[in-house]
Formats: C-alpha cells, structure tokens, sequence
C-alpha cells in the first residue's frame, strides 16, 4: 500500500481529485486530499493562502502520515511539493509533478510562465482582496480541452480564486534536501496552458525519472483519471 498526498493547482481545490481518488483506493492504496488554506471549500480564506501557508500546511500532513508518501502536485501545485520537499524530504518517498511547474531555486513561477506559457490562454481577473480569478470560458478552453464537456463545465463552475502572490514568490529549494528527493513527472501533450514544449524544458532543467507521457490536455485527473491513476501506482 502507497500513501499518495495531492496537491492541486492554481484556482482548483480538492475538488478536482474526485475521479482519481477512488481509483487509487480501489487498488488498496491510501488517499489524502487536503484542500489548500484558502481555496475550494476554504475560499472564504482565499487570501490567507500562499505558497509558505501551504508548504507548511502540507508538510505538516506530511509528517503525520505515519510513512513516507508520494506527494503529487498538479500545475502550481509543483511549486508547494518542491517547497514541502525542502521542509521535510525524509518523509517523501517521491515527488510527482502532474503537468506541473518544476521552478528551479531563485525562480518564480511566473518566470517559467512568461518563458514557456501563452498568457491569453486564461487571462486572470485581478481582485480588491489580493486574489485573482478566472472567467469559466477560459477555464474550459484553455485547461479542459480534452475533458467530456459535462465534467468541463462542472470543473469550471467549482474553480475559485488564487492569491495573487503565488506566481510572484521565488522558491527557496536545495540540493541537499530538496534534491535529494525521487522526482517523476507526468506529461500531457495537449496541454494549452503549460505546452508540452515548456514541461519538457523544466524537466532538462530537473530531470525526472520516470517520465510518463499521457495524450490530454492539462487536467488528466478529470480528462485521463484511470492513466493517471496508473501513473501514480507505476511511480509509487
């Protein structure tokens, strides 16, 4: 039995499991899901959330898991599995990047944006709380592309908004302790938000083993969950 931890990424919450977790329990393996400090079901915090809150967050359910995990994070969610690793990379058994930003030391994750991303693929509304949001037309276009329209417009309709300061911090990760953590990444050659061109660039960067490579758009968790959840089980 694995214990897998996710993480999901911008303006999603733990939500967006919903189609993976059973698989995974399914196959015996243990599931914990955590909704970020701030978003879905927590969204009336939404500006209290940040990569630090939820670094220490994670880290914290990382520890109590009683055995070392694989902690998966989808799009921004790889920022806050590298920052965890950084807290605590004893009790990771592999960090898995689920089409996910890999930001070296000293970046950002807006710089790895600007480098590999269209930014009209979904244009975010800037909010008086220090949030941002996104319209649900963009969602469905840019990030669910591959998805059956029903769970696309279901996923577009339970998106929420992402504090604006994410994108702006530069992650603080090393060699030492970060690095010393078993990458994987999964890849998803539909992707029009994070193009597979820019996932592979990260990973030359920081390279991953295994790479597994999934033919959807940048959500396989709704659009490939019974891959994805093999995926998972394959680097587990």
């Amino acid at each position: 039995m694995t214990t897998f931890v996710l993480i999901p990424g911008a303006w999603h919450g733990a939500w967006c499991w919903e189609r993976v977790t059973p698989l995974l329990e399914a196959g015996g393996h243990r599931v914990i899901a955590p909704e970020l400090i701030g978003m879905g079901a927590d969204r009336a915090r939404a500006a209290q959330g940040g990569l630090a809150a939820w670094a220490e967050q994670v880290a914290g359910i990382v520890e109590a898991a009683g055995e070392p995990v694989v902690l998966c994070g989808h799009s921004r969610g790889g920022a806050v599995i590298s920052l965890v690793a950084e807290r605590v990379p004893e009790r990771i058994a592999a960090l898995v990047y689920i089409t996910a930003l890999l930001v070296p030391d000293g970046k950002a994750i807006r710089d790895l944006m600007a480098q590999f991303a269209d930014p009209s693929a979904m244009p975010a509304e800037k909010l008086p709380d220090g949030t941002s949001r996104l319209a649900p037309e963009a969602v469905i276009a840019a990030a669910y592309n591959t998805t059956p329209p029903d769970l696309a417009a279901r996923a577009a309709s339970l998106v929420s908004p992402e504090p604006r300061g994410t994108m702006a911090t530069p992650l603080a990760v090393s060699t030492e302790r970060f690095g010393r953590v078993r990458r994987a990444y999964v890849e998803c050659l539909q992707d029009r938000v994070l193009p597979i061109a820019g996932q592979r660039s990260m990973q030359a960067e920081l390279p991953c083993d295994p790479v597994i490579t999934l033919d959807c758009d940048h959500s396989p968790f709704y659009s490939a969950p019974e891959k994805l959840a093999a995926a998972l089980v394959a680097v587990g």
